[in-house]
C-alpha cells in the first residue's frame, strides 16, 4: 500500500465514523488527513522524479564506460603508432636509449601558435609552413597571410648579421654588440 493509498483510507475512515466535521474534532482530523494527502502526493512526484533520474545516470554511467573503453583503445593505436614510428635502428625492444643519441643531431624545432582572426581556431604552425606566408585555416577555410618582418634571427647579429658564433664572440666583428 502506498502513502497516497493509506491517506486514502484514513480520509474513508474519518467519513465512515459519526464524527461531526464541524465540530473541533472534525476540524482537525479533516485538517490532518488533507495535509498528510498533499504530503502523499509530493513524495510520490519525488519517488517518480528520482527513478527518472536513476536511470538517466544510469545511461550516462554506460555512455562513460563506453567513452573509456574508445580511450583505452586510441591510447593502444598511439602506442603502436609510435612504436612504428620509432626511430631507433637496434631492433632490440628494448628500454635502450639509442634513440636518444639520433635526437641529438636534430635542431630543436621551433612552433609558434597563431590565432585565426576569423573562427578563434589556435594553430600551430612551424618555421617551414611560414616560409609560405600563407596557408588556409585548417578550422575554416580563411587564408591567412604571415608578416614575418617583425621576426629577428636569433643566430644574426641585430646590426651587422654577423652570425654572433665563437669566432666573433672571441675576435669580435667590430660591429659593437656584444656576441
Amino acid at each position: 500500500m502506498t502513502i497516497t493509498e493509506k491517506t486514502a483510507y484514513l480520509k474513508g475512515l474519518l467519513e465512515g465514523m459519526s464524527i461531526d466535521k464541524a465540530s473541533d474534532n472534525g476540524k482537525l482530523f479533516t485538517a490532518i488527513i488533507d495535509t498528510m494527502n498533499e504530503i502523499a502526493l509530493s513524495v510520490s512526484d519525488l519517488e517518480e522524479d528520482t527513478a527518472e533520474m536513476a536511470e538517466e545516470l544510469e545511461m550516462i554511467e554506460d555512455a562513460l564506460d563506453e567513452l573509456d573503453e574508445t580511450v583505452e583503445a586510441l591510447d593502444e593505436d598511439i602506442d603502436d603508432l609510435c612504436d612504428l614510428l620509432d626511430d631507433c635502428d637496434c631492433d632490440c625492444d628494448c628500454d635502450c636509449d639509442c634513440d636518444e643519441e639520433d635526437d641529438e643531431d636534430y635542431d630543436e624545432e621551433i612552433v609558434y601558435q597563431v590565432v585565426c582572426p576569423t573562427c578563434g581556431e589556435e594553430i600551430c604552425i612551424d618555421e617551414e609552413m611560414l616560409e609560405g606566408r600563407t596557408m588556409k585555416c585548417p578550422a575554416c577555410g580563411e587564408e591567412l597571410e604571415f608578416d614575418l618582418s617583425d621576426l629577428e634571427d636569433d643566430d644574426e647579429c641585430c646590426c651587422c648579421s654577423c652570425d654572433g658564433d665563437e669566432d666573433d664572440r672571441n675576435n669580435g666583428c667590430g660591429c659593437g654588440c656584444e656576441h
